[in-house]
C-alpha cells in the first residue's frame, strides 16, 4: 500500500530516499498538513481577496439586519475557497491516498462546496438577492448526503472496498435486513457499554441528518467576524483526536472503543482544516478583509459531520459543537414561534431579539468582539468536555 508521495517517491529510489520514511508516521504528516495548509492560506490569502474584490464579489447586507453591520456592505466574499484549497492541496499531498475515508471527506467537503459556490455566485455576481433557491439547495445537500450516508453505512462497518461490496450486496439479498457490526452501533459518551444498533436504515437515517444538519448549523453561526472559523478549528482539531484513537488498534481497544481501520488517516485532514482555518482567520477577524460565504460554511459543516460520522462520534460532535447547535436551535424556534403566535394570536412574536442566537446578543448591547470571543471560550470548553469523553467512560 502506498503512502502518499513519499511512499511513492521511496518506491522508485528506495536508497537515495530512504530518509523520507519518516513521513510513513501519521503524526508527522499531520504536523505537515497543518503547516501546509496554513502557509498556503497565508501567502494565498492576498491575492485571493484582491482577485474577489476586482470581480467586485461583495458582501450585500440586509436592510433589515443589524444596522451595525451596514458598514461591511462590499467586503469581498467566497473567501471560503481559500480554506477549501489549503485543505485540498495539503490533504492530497500528505495523506495514503488509498484511503477510503479521507476521499469521502473530501467528496462531501468539496460537493457542498459547490453547493455553496453556486449559491455566492448567484447572491454577488449575479445580484440575485435570493441565490440558489431553498429547494434546490436542499436537493442537491440531501442527494449529496444520502450518498455518504448510504456507503458509510457498509464502508464503516467493514474493513475494505471488496468487503464494502459483498456486505451490501449480501443486505439486498436479505431484502434488505442484515445487521451492521456493532462498530456501526450509536455510541454514548461517557459509558462503557451503551450502544444502540442501528440496523442500516438508522445508520443512514442519522448519518444523512448529521452530515446535511452539520453544515446547515456552521452555515446559520457564520455570520459575524471570526464567529464560525475558529470553532470549525477547534471542533475539528478534536475530531482528529478521536479519529487518531479509533484508528489505532491499541488505543481504541484500552480507552474501549470500536477499532475502524483508516480512520485514523482522518487526523490529516483535520490538521489541514485547522491549518487553512487559521489562516483564514488571519484575514477574517475583525474587521474582516474578507468573509466565508456559503461556500466554506456548508463544506465545512459536512466536513466536520462525515468525519463524527466515521469516527461515531455524533453526540459528541453535538456536545463539541453546541454553539452550532444553539444558533439552529435559536432560528428554528423563532420562526416557529412566530408563525404559532400569528395564526394564535394574529401578530407574530418572538423569543430572542433577533436570530441567529449571536444577534440576540448584540440586540442586548454585546459588542462585535464580546460575542465572538465568548462563542469561542464556549466552544473550547465544549471540546474539553467532549475530549474528556475518551477517558471518563
Amino acid at each position: 500500500m502506498l503512502l502518499s508521495l513519499s511512499e511513492l517517491l521511496i518506491s522508485w529510489y528506495p536508497q537515495e530516499l530512504s530518509f523520507l520514511r519518516v513521513f510513513q508516521y501519521l503524526t508527522f504528516r499531520a504536523v505537515l498538513a497543518a503547516m501546509t495548509s496554513l502557509l498556503i492560506g497565508l501567502a494565498f490569502g492576498p491575492w485571493v481577496i484582491r482577485r474577489l474584490g476586482a470581480m467586485k464579489i461583495g458582501q450585500p447586507i440586509r436592510e433589515y439586519g443589524m444596522l451595525s453591520h451596514l458598514g461591511k456592505r462590499g467586503t469581498p466574499t467566497m473567501g471560503g475557497v481559500l480554506v477549501l484549497i489549503g485543505i485540498g492541496v495539503s490533504t492530497i499531498l500528505w495523506f495514503d491516498w488509498t484511503n477510503r475515508f479521507v476521499w469521502v471527506v473530501m467528496l462531501v467537503t468539496f460537493g457542498f462546496g459547490t453547493i455553496g459556490w453556486v449559491d455566492d455566485w448567484r447572491k454577488v455576481v449575479r445580484k440575485d438577492p435570493e441565490g440558489m433557491r431553498s429547494r434546490e439547495k436542499f436537493f442537491w445537500q440531501a442527494l449529496i448526503g444520502l450518498l455518504a450516508a448510504v456507503y458509510l453505512a457498509f464502508s464503516v462497518a467493514e474493513t475494505s472496498n471488496v468487503r464494502v461490496v459483498e456486505l451490501f450486496l449480501r443486505w439486498v439479498a436479505s431484502g434488505l435486513s442484515t445487521s451492521l457490526p456493532p462498530r456501526a452501533d450509536l455510541l454514548v459518551p461517557f459509558s462503557k457499554s451503551v450502544s444502540y444498533p442501528l440496523g442500516v436504515w438508522g445508520f443512514i437515517a442519522l448519518t444523512w441528518f448529521v452530515i446535511v444538519g452539520a453544515s446547515n448549523a456552521v452555515n446559520m453561526t457564520d455570520g459575524l467576524d471570526g464567529l464560525a472559523i475558529m470553532p470549525v478549528v477547534m471542533v475539528g482539531a478534536a475530531l482528529g483526536v478521536f479519529a487518531y484513537v479509533v484508528g489505532n488498534v491499541n488505543y481504541s481497544r484500552y480507552l474501549l472503543f470500536p477499532y475502524i481501520p483508516g480512520a485514523g488517516e482522518l487526523l490529516v485532514f483535520c490538521a489541514a482544516l485547522a491549518g487553512a482555518g487559521l489562516a483564514f482567520l488571519w484575514f477574517n477577524a475583525n474587521p474582516a478583509q474578507v468573509f466565508m460565504g456559503d461556500v466554506g460554511a456548508l463544506a465545512l459543516g459536512g466536513a466536520l459531520g462525515t468525519i463524527a460520522v466515521i469516527t461515531r462520534q455524533e453526540i459528541v460532535l453535538g456536545i463539541m459543537g453546541g454553539i452550532f447547535v444553539a444558533e439552529t436551535l435559536s432560528v428554528m424556534l423563532q420562526v416557529s414561534y412566530f408563525k404559532y403566535t400569528k395564526k394564535r394570536y394574529g401578530a407574530g412574536r418572538r423569543i430572542f431579539l433577533m436570530a441567529p442566537l449571536h444577534h440576540h446578543y448584540e440586540k442586548k448591547g454585546w459588542t462585535e468582539n464580546q460575542v465572538v470571543v465568548r462563542f469561542w471560550i464556549i466552544t473550547m470548553l465544549l471540546c474539553l468536555v467532549g475530549l474528556a469523553s475518551l477517558k471518563l467512560r
